[in-house]
């Protein structure tokens, strides 16, 4: 089994359209990885995963993106046959994360055009079509992130990666270490770091 992470992070933007944002990470994440799979250059198979929504980090900051869990590999065509994946890599994460790109500023350029996207606050300018436009051309030049993982285990660790994500809470008793001042300390990873762990504050609210 494989898992892959599609992420889009921008700092207010999704606040403000959230349904749209999270149903889009869905189904750009899920065309993209059932059209390059379908490709023989990459796997020439039909696939089949499941994908779970997150949308804060371990600062329980805004983060919004969705895991997916693959098999390694997938059907031929003509439903005979499992077709394994190569042992290097699932699915090329360049080329995963360009389709990715592509098929998600589409969809927002295609929502804007609807009327479908709020922007209050500070960002009422991107209501405008120029300044949309602008905004949008710069998430061309630069590379989208996707993530791709061989988990370590069999069944049982995807069994127990869905419970983890599917059946705790933003935060765990364990990592709240004191709470003064209307302030709420609490223990994060920090995964840039070889999983370094650090102390982040918090607003009580």
């Amino acid at each position: 089994m494989w898992s892959s992470r599609f992420l889009v992070s921008w700092r207010h933007w999704p606040w403000q359209n959230k349904k749209f944002i999270y149903d889009l990470l869905f189904r750009a994440s899920a065309e993209t990885l059932l059209e390059v799979a379908h490709d023989s250059k990459h796997l020439g198979a039909e696939i089949g995963f499941f994908s779970v929504l997150h949308t804060w980090n371990q600062k329980l900051g805004l983060h919004p993106h969705v895991h997916c869990v693959v098999p390694s590999g997938g059907l031929s065509f003509d439903h005979t046959r499992w077709i394994k994946s190569h042992n290097a890599f699932f699915l090329p994460v360049k080329v995963l994360g360009r389709v990715f790109r592509g098929k998600f500023v589409a969809a927002l350029r295609r929502a804007f055009q609807d009327g479908q996207l709020d922007f209050h606050g500070e960002l009422q300018l991107l209501a405008q079509p120029k300044t949309f436009a602008a905004w949008l051309r710069p998430l061309f030049r630069n590379d989208w992130m996707v993530y791709s993982k061989r988990p370590f285990g069999g069944p049982e660790y995807v069994l127990q990666y869905l419970g983890r994500y599917t059946h705790r809470v933003a935060i765990s008793n364990h990592r709240l270490v004191s709470f003064a001042d209307d302030k709420v300390t609490f223990r994060w990873r920090d995964s840039a770091h070889h999983n370094e762990q650090k102390f982040a504050d918090s607003i009580a609210r």
